[in-house]
């Protein structure tokens, strides 16, 4: 596998990349990156720093985690605290900040809430426990809905009832659409996600050149992967074209994966979501269908969910729709670290915050 990737990190290929990317992007443009792990990428690498004055490279909202709302991560925790509940997650959840609490912080009151690394260990713990009711939180977009998808399926043959799904799942084609319609970021073109796209293929992400003339390149996340990809925005920018373009073959096709496409639509339905800083963008969660409200965490656990209140003066939100860089909120690398994250773009592996904080010097005393 190394000596596979090494031409996606070799500098003489990446050099070449960058030169032509100086030569062809004469005009000014902003470019996306929506996926978080391409965010790392892009700062681990200094990618930011080679590009030419022309390009400017915006972080998107693509962190599942930290595009979580308030308002969702209040109702998770809520439902943790209901007497006889394991909430099981995944651990990029723990320490995401609600509007009074944590995941974490619930641990240590008391709460029964596990770390799993698979959707079906926590229908093993509910198996073993029949005693408790078991919740599965739901996070991700199109790449973790499918085993999620798959594990209510699975509940429901094995006619669990003490386990359900809190579904939190988000799709990320509607989102870009809402982005490249904000006259505060203008997006010229979007860096598409790489994992997403293994999913989901080409197709949703052509309204984006078909109607607004915005093109999309679906990138890999080497750094020679990430060159390449806004190589390819670059020309068809200086060339007036707008398409969706693959720049990942070895990972990505344009039909996508059918089968984990079926299995999400077996099992859900599209339904509104709340996008931190973003808002309610319509049809663009998963809701269980009708046929699995039995296994709806919603339904077989409710809850009374306190009134949501936002973090002062964190700018995750302006983050995650690219009106802000990390480093211009006033908390970043100060009273907001990684060892004591205030908003969650500094608590997830793959938040933009994490990133320039790994990876850059700006905003640290």
């Amino acid at each position: 596998m190394n000596d596979i990737l090494a031409g996606f990190r070799d500098p003489e290929v990446a050099r070449h990349l960058v030169d032509e990317i100086h030569r062809i992007a004469v005009e000014p443009c902003t470019l996306m990156e929506v996926c978080g792990t391409h965010t790392m990428a892009i700062a681990k690498h200094g990618l930011r720093g080679v590009m030419p004055e022309t390009i400017k490279l915006l972080s998107g909202p693509g962190c599942p985690v930290c595009v979580t709302a308030n308002p969702d991560i209040d109702l998770a925790i809520e439902i943790a605290r209901q007497p006889g509940v394991v909430l099981t997650t995944f651990g990029d959840m723990m320490k995401v900040p609600g509007s009074y609490s944590s995941l974490s912080a619930e641990k240590a009151e008391g709460r029964d809430v596990r770390v799993v690394y698979s959707p079906l260990d926590s229908l093993a713990i509910a198996e073993r426990e029949p005693d408790k009711q078991v919740v599965f939180l739901g996070v991700g977009f199109e790449t973790t809905a499918p085993t999620v998808a798959l594990t209510i399926r699975e509940a429901a043959r094995r006619k669990l009832s003490n386990w359900s799904a809190l579904s939190l799942h988000k799709t990320v084609p509607g989102a870009l659409e809402v982005l490249v319609n904000d006259p505060e970021v203008r997006v010229t073109g979007f860096i598409l996600p790489g994992h997403v796209s293994t999913i989901i293929g080409t197709a949703p992400y052509e309204f984006l050149a078909r109607e607004y003339g915005v093109p999309g390149v679906i990138t890999g996340f080497e750094p020679v992967d990430v060159l390449q990809g806004v190589w390819m925005l670059a020309q068809q920018l200086a060339e007036g074209r707008a398409e969706i373009e693959i720049a990942y073959g070895r990972g990505v096709h344009a039909e996508g994966n059918p089968s984990a496409v079926a299995a999400i639509e077996a099992s859900f339905v599209p339904c509104d979501a709340e996008w931190r800083g973003i808002g309610v963008i319509p049809g663009t969660g998963l809701a269980l269908r009708p046929e699995f409200a039995g296994y709806d965490a919603r339904a077989r656990i409710p809850v009374t969910v306190p009134e949501p209140r936002e973090i002062k003066g964190c700018q995750c939100g302006d983050v995650l729709r690219g009106v802000v860089l990390p480093f211009d909120c006033k908390l970043f690398g100060r009273a907001c670290t990684p060892e004591h994250p205030v908003g969650p773009c500094m608590v997830s592996s793959e938040g933009s915050c994490a990133a320039y904080y790994r990876y850059t010097d700006y905003g640290k005393d």
